[in-house]
């Protein structure tokens, strides 16, 4: 499954887009564990990350699709 990654999580990782590797019945919560896991640069980043699924913020126990287009967006502020 690619994921898209913004601001700091895309510098961490050095790449706005990676994939990762889950089960079929995966959840979100899933995706943020093993994006912790596959990836440590951004690990520290995630404990404030919301994923959204199909361009809509999505809850942890929402169940992942191959063909779902997933973002990782970290909170940002501005004025």
């Amino acid at each position: 499954m690619y994921v898209k990654l913004f601001a700091g999580l895309r510098e961490a990782a050095g790449s706005d887009r990676i994939t990762v590797q889950l089960p079929a019945g995966a959840t979100v919560a899933d995706l943020v564990a093993a994006l912790g896991r596959d990836f440590p640069a951004i690990a520290p980043l995630l404990g404030s990350v919301r994923v959204a699924v199909n361009q809509g913020f999505a809850d942890p126990a929402t169940v992942l699709h191959e063909a779902d287009e997933v973002a990782a967006i970290p909170p940002v502020s501005g004025g």
